[in-house]
């Protein structure tokens, strides 16, 4: 069975992004093909860019670098839950996936965005970062919009047919994780 990560890609005070991240965590913790876990990146303290080497080389000198390295190699997939600031994902969340490389190599990602578009944009932003850091994205997502699934633009109420597209995406990276998981075990032979 695969391990999945559902990344809370925000760390901005008043956040909508939690509620989002514990809706998918509570529909995905239902099925018996993969686990699931929330990773908050405010739990991990990854200040601006502070690594003197490119994450490439895997030369990590600060501990909060190691800390995320570790909670990121011990995943096999991933779940992006991200807003949409100025037509793209958090700097946070940027930010996080910098700090290392070979960590993300030969994993698999989907998307649940929101903002005043559904957050489609910060979606197509990553869907370009994942390919750099060789994580293969499926093509199902889920969009939330502030006009319609959260009331004052503030208490999140999800339409009950996003289910159905959360299922779908679900499906879609158990299945590239799982298939990727060989790759990424070949490859240490």
């Amino acid at each position: 069975m695969i391990r999945v990560g559902i990344i809370l890609g925000s760390t901005r005070p008043g956040r909508l992004g939690e509620a989002v991240a514990h809706w998918v965590y509570e529909h995905a913790k239902t099925r018996t093909d993969a686990e699931f876990e929330i990773v908050d990146l405010k739990d991990y303290h990854l200040s601006l860019l502070d690594e003197p080497i490119p994450a490439s080389a895997g030369q990590y000198s600060q501990e909060h670098t190691k800390t995320w390295a570790k909670k990121i190699a011990s995943l096999d997939a991933f779940v992006f839950v991200t807003p949409e600031y100025n037509h793209s994902t958090s700097g946070a969340l940027k930010n996080a996936i910098d700090f290392v490389y070979a960590e993300w190599n030969n994993k698999a990602a989907g998307f649940v965005s929101y903002g005043s578009a559904g957050g489609v944009r910060a979606v197509e932003h990553l869907r370009l970062i994942m390919a750099e850091v060789q994580v293969a994205d499926v093509r199902a997502q889920v969009a939330f919009s502030l006009f319609t699934e959260f009331e004052n633009y503030r208490t999140f109420r999800p339409d009950p047919s996003k289910v159905q597209s959360l299922t779908t995406m679900l499906d879609q990276l158990v299945a590239w994780g799982t298939a990727l998981k060989t790759v990424r075990a070949a490859k240490a032979h």
